[in-house]
């Protein structure tokens, strides 16, 4: 059993709650999600289990989009409803200065992640610090941006759907906002209906099913890995040479040049799929197609980074 689910997650459970719910019911030995989601979170969460928990980095760091309202006035410790009120504003700001201030956030921003948020210092997550009371200066990180549309605007509740990057604290935007209107703000509502590939409508439920309806269910939806990154070039492969790259051997300028797309650049990645339809490995170019001829057929043309033993 090797694939993905995409669970829809309901509030009030953790990430890894949600990890070891579909571990148990599938009967899983490994298991882990890409990207995850705070408890009061909903939506889409990717679960890959055995051999597919080799392709979490690869889309952990694909691009997110949410359904989020924000609430004006309030400020939290944890950015959002969930934590203490550390202040209140009265302040009344008309819906034309809500969307300039939502404006200003689109393209490339800094954000400095959270007190309250799984990323480590020294080893440990901010919010084990957080929680001692101890809230530690970290650097900002730079995300970006795509789109803001703003769906309803019921002062002081602002719903917005966001298209980012990884990374993006969709609270602490929040905040950001809150602060450029001089009222603050936390994020009372989250949403995730995309993450790279992985939409809202591919998601399955835990909710109101017995185990036995839900394993069903969850085999039926289960994405295979050759499907999991569609937008990847690909490359088929006899077993024979599925074989030895599982067994180490590295793609060579003569095995690449009259089966790969000639738009492949140094550092792009490709997968190879086996004539049976499994994923086989994934390489990373180490030269540019367009420039094979100025290179001996033997040279190493692609790095495996990952391969996968067993069929999906």
């Amino acid at each position: 059993m090797n694939g993905i689910v995409i669970i829809d997650k309901p509030a009030g459970k953790t990430s890894h709650d949600i990890v070891s719910e579909v571990k148990k019911i599938l009967g899983a030995k490994k298991a882990g999600h890409t990207g995850t989601l705070d408890p009061m979170a909903t939506g889409v969460l990717p679960i890959c289990l055995n051999e597919a928990t080799k392709l979490a980095q690869f889309l952990s760091g694909e691009s997110k989009e949410y359904a989020a309202t924000m609430l004006l006035g309030v400020k939290t410790d944890t950015l959002d409803r969930e934590g203490k009120i550390t202040a209140k504003s009265d302040k009344v700001v008309s819906d034309e200065e809500i969307k300039a201030a939502l404006a200003k956030m689109v393209g490339k921003i800094s954000q400095v992640p959270p007190a309250f948020s799984a990323v480590k210092y020294g080893g440990e997550p901010l919010y084990k610090y957080a929680r001692k009371g101890v809230f530690l200066k970290t650097a900002a990180r730079e995300v970006e941006i795509f789109n803001i549309a703003i769906q309803t605007i019921s002062f002081p509740r602002v719903t917005f759907m966001i298209a980012c990057s990884k990374g993006t604290y969709i609270r602490q935007l929040c905040s950001d906002v809150g602060d450029l209107l001089g009222c603050g703000a936390c994020l009372i509502g989250l949403r995730r209906l995309r993450s790279g590939f992985f939409s809202e409508d591919m998601a399955v439920s835990l909710d109101n099913y017995g185990y036995a309806e839900k394993k069903i269910e969850l085999l039926e939806k289960m994405l295979s890995l050759t499907k999991s990154l569609p937008l990847l070039a690909a490359m088929e492969v006899a077993e024979d040479l599925a074989n030895k790259l599982r067994a180490g051997f590295q793609p060579s300028v003569e095995m690449m040049k009259a089966h790969v797309p000639p738009f492949l650049e140094a550092g792009d990645m490709l997968k190879f799929i086996s004539y049976s339809g499994n994923l086989v490995a994934l390489a990373e170019m180490i030269i540019p197609v367009n420039k094979f001829s100025e290179f001996d057929g033997k040279c190493q043309a692609g790095r495996i980074i990952r391969v996968f033993n067993i069929s999906n």
